[in-house]
């Protein structure tokens, strides 16, 4: 208790140097008052909910995975609350304003994920896994390599993706409230470290659950808005669209953003198998009973997603009209829109709802990054404390050390994503996203598919696969066009595609079959035998972790 009492003395400390900071942003900008007065509310409730879970949080299950005790709808809101992050929110819409139909191509990518989660892992995660996703990898494979090459490929995606987030949720704090960059970011790692050190699964999961039903509610009102211009007709705000935007027809043509098959195809393996190899997301199907609820998790988790990313088409849409009319002609700064694309749905909310919109809408934009960011430190922890230390350093350790050094990981984690948040201020980190994916495509998805479905996966061939596709996507990346012209300066790209997927996930599922086949060690004969085992509790749920009512 007294620990909890110290860090929000932090935070309000925090709190009141940064908004005691923010009068010469003041002087450039009218502070929202109802977005504060919303933002402190969320705050709140939110360190309120850490405090009730942590009084329940005693064991490393109560930590890692809430106790199993979380319902499948529940679960479902939650692993949407984690799923539906900034990057959706602001950044679809942001693209669909600036390019029209291609920037739906995101909404899709992240979209059909989903149904191979649902039809192909959901059952087999819950059924094999116990905290983390590595721990179906190393069922009936080498402990310490799987896991330790496991931990760091969760580990760089949560690296990437946080950097993402605590850059987004810098900017966006600083456009919203007038807070400099460093305090924002500075207030989100604190935030976060308050809710996973103390709160646990539980805590995090009714952040995001929170956090779901506001974002839900709030775009839902935004394209109830729209449409109602419209007599709530799609194609007339469509047409409208195209007369106001300044590219015409071509916003309902692909091609926009996405110029060349072979890039469309990329990033859409990138968002579509990356999806499914997210340690955050794989982390939320140990939270429910069994394998029954898992399954019903990932339909409720679709139905919220797929709803979100068809009203997210409609805001795009609405941004483009309404912002290029009279009204929105005070958003714009020198004929820029200000704050960037990424802020076309928050001035959308100011048009359609007036400031009191405008600062509930602030407050879930800041939710989202809240519980996105909570999930992935989560994921992180997770990774350094069950997978290395204890599965790997210290095999023999007891609940108490490793939810110790899952604290301890935690607060490190969050220290690192504030640092690197505040060093890539003035950085493209587009990339990180794509590239947090690609590793996720590469690395993650093909051993964790292959160790669920294939007899003849062996240690060496997961290890030596897993680690030459998260080597093909990091070096296709610096190589491609984002990194190698835009941040580095060259000329001309060596790889001419921005997204690596197809040939990463390609490469590594041929390098994990090529050194599976050609190891006929002994050992690798034995990791074929349990096979059987594995598959007949892959199936059945039999000896499950917490498994109950199969």
């Amino acid at each position: 208790m007294n620990r909890i009492l110290i860090l929000l003395t932090t935070l309000f400390a925090v709190s009141l140097f940064a908004a005691g900071d923010a009068s010469f942003e003041a002087t450039k900008r009218e502070l929202n008052i109802p977005a504060i007065i919303m933002f402190f509310v969320f705050v709140a409730g939110t360190l309120g909910i850490t405090y009730w879970a942590a009084r329940r949080t005693k064991s490393a299950s109560d930590f890692y995975t809430a106790g199993g005790g979380i319902s499948g709808f529940q679960n479902g809101m939650a692993i949407a609350g984690d799923y539906m992050s900034a990057a959706s929110f602001l950044g679809i819409s942001g693209l669909v304003y600036l390019s029209g139909y291609d920037g739906l191509i995101y909404a899709v990518g992240f979209l059909v994920g989903w149904p191979v989660i649902l039809f192909l892992m959901a059952e087999k995660l819950r059924n094999l896994g116990k905290f983390t996703f590595a721990d179906i990898a190393a069922y009936r494979l080498g402990q310490k390599e799987i896991r330790t090459l496991a931990a760091f490929g969760s580990l760089a995606v949560v690296t990437l993706y946080l950097i993402a987030q605590m850059v987004g949720s810098g900017k966006l704090i600083q456009v919203l409230f007038g807070l400099e960059y460093e305090y924002a970011v500075i207030l989100v790692g604190v935030m976060m470290i308050i809710y996973v050190t103390f709160g646990g699964m539980l805590a995090t999961t009714w952040v995001q659950i929170i956090k779901a039903i506001l974002l839900l509610s709030g775009v839902s009102f935004m394209g109830f808005m729209v449409l109602s211009h419209f007599g709530f007709s799609f194609e007339a705000l469509a047409t409208k669209a195209v007369e106001t935007h300044t590219k015409g027809q071509a916003i309902m043509a692909p091609g926009g953003f996405i110029t060349d098959p072979i890039s469309a195809i990329s990033l859409g393996m990138a968002l579509m198998l990356g999806t499914a190899g997210l340690p955050h997301v794989l982390m939320r199907f140990f939270t429910v009973g069994n394998a029954k609820e898992a399954r019903k998790s990932v339909v409720y988790a679709t139905g919220f997603i797929g709803y979100f990313y068809l009203v997210i088409a409609v805001i795009g849409l609405g941004a483009i009209v309404f912002l290029n009319s009279d009204a929105g002609a005070q958003y714009f700064v020198d004929g820029k829109l200000f704050g960037g694309n990424n802020m076309a749905a928050i001035h959308l909310s100011h048009i359609v709802g007036g400031n009191v919109f405008l600062g509930f809408i602030s407050a879930v934009a800041f939710a989202t990054i809240l519980a996105v960011v909570s999930g992935l430190t989560l994921a992180g922890a997770s990774a350094i404390s069950h997978d290395i230390y204890a599965s790997v350093i210290n095999p023999n350790a007891t609940e108490e050390q490793e939810i110790r050094i899952s604290k301890i990981a935690v607060i490190t984690i969050g220290i690192i994503g504030v640092i690197l948040g505040i060093a890539f201020e003035q950085q493209n980190i587009a990339f990180m996203v794509g590239l947090a994916f690609a590793i996720a495509a590469s690395a993650n998805f093909p051993i964790l598919f292959l160790s669920i479905y294939w007899k003849k996966l062996t240690t060496r061939g997961a290890v030596m696969g897993g680690f030459i596709g998260l080597l093909t996507a990091v070096i296709l990346v610096i190589l491609g066009p984002t990194v190698w012209v835009q941040i580095l300066g060259n000329d001309e790209a060596i790889f001419p595609y921005k997204y690596p997927a197809l040939f990463s996930v390609t490469v590594a599922f041929i390098a994990i079959w090529f050194f599976s086949i050609t190891d006929n060690s002994q050992r690798a004969k034995d990791e074929q035998k349990a096979f059987e085992a594995q598959n007949i509790r892959a199936e059945t749920g039999f000896g499950a972790e917490g498994a109950v009512d199969h």
